[in-house]
């Protein structure tokens, strides 16, 4: 019987392999693929007189990101907001994700999860374009504000910020919630009988313990942020990768530095995955 029982979890195991042999020929093909189109085409060049794309391979065009000061800044300001938002939305969403996850009721839990993906539903656009409203020089903020005296941020660096933390605060606090609802409440307990101050407990029990889930979140809010557009692009006139790439592509019609600059987040992102790797964040997707 037992042996009986071994062949039809292999034969069942064998049909499941087939049905997933589709959906992974597909993303080899169509991700992978693209990726390596990508890095392909990142070597061709531009002639100069005809515009046309020279298939033809060098490094000048990682030569021109690398040694140009705009390009620089630029990658250092995406990174520099990507890692902003990320801090933001972890600050934001960890009383959160705490409260959901050891204090509420079912029924409320229930009801802070419908609010908490109840923005996913919203059209993006239709985001970016109320908060555009929002940072108007006539816009609520700037009337609220204006009895204290203060003036809102307008269009810049700040009010990008403001817009991705709000637009990423989902994919922060549902990996939050999910690793602190794993953490037992009789460590907490336990920390509480010894003497454990509740500043102390989040920092030795706490902390360590939802870092994983802390990490996962950081993911979608970093590399979400770091390929980014249309949002500097609505709510100001700074220029972050995602920006330049888009102008390359269509504007100055100029594929192989477009393909070059779009490696620095992919690589950024490597590098942020493989530290994700170690610190135990893939457990927690």
């Amino acid at each position: 019987m037992d042996g009986d029982q071994g062949l039809i979890a292999r034969h069942r195991g064998l049909q499941a392999s087939l049905l997933l042999a589709g959906p992974l020929a597909w993303l080899v093909v169509a991700y992978l693929g693209s990726l390596a189109v990508l890095f392909i085409a990142a070597f061709w060049s531009l002639d100069d007189f005809s515009g046309q794309v020279v298939h033809t391979y060098g490094l000048d065009n990682f030569r021109t990101i690398f040694e140009g000061r705009v390009y620089r800044e630029i990658v250092l300001r995406t990174v520099g907001v990507a890692a902003a938002v990320t801090v933001t939305d972890a600050i934001l969403a960890f009383p959160i994700a705490f409260f959901m996850a050891k204090f509420a009721t079912p029924r409320t839990r229930a009801l802070l999860a419908v609010a908490v993906l109840m923005p996913l539903w919203a059209s993006y656009l239709v985001k970016v374009y109320a908060w555009r409203t929002i940072l108007n020089e006539d816009g609520i903020l700037n009337w609220a504000l204006a009895p204290l005296g203060i003036h809102g941020p307008g269009y810049g660096l700040v009010a990008t910020w403001l817009v991705f933390s709000y637009l990423w605060l989902p994919y922060m606090i549902l990996p939050l919630y999910a690793g602190l609802e794993r953490i037992p409440a009789s460590l907490l307990d336990a920390s509480e009988d010894l003497g454990g101050k509740p500043g102390m407990t989040f920092r030795r029990v706490v902390l360590p313990l939802a870092l994983p889930a802390l990490v996962a979140g950081s993911i979608f809010t970093f590399s979400l942020t770091l390929g980014d557009y249309i949002t500097p692009q609505l709510v100001s006139s700074k220029q972050f990768i995602g920006n330049v790439v888009y102008a390359n592509v269509g504007v100055a019609n100029n594929l192989p530095l477009a393909a070059a600059f779009a490696t620095v987040p992919v690589v950024v992102m490597l590098l942020y995955l493989l530290a994700a790797r170690r610190l135990g964040a893939f457990e927690e997707l």
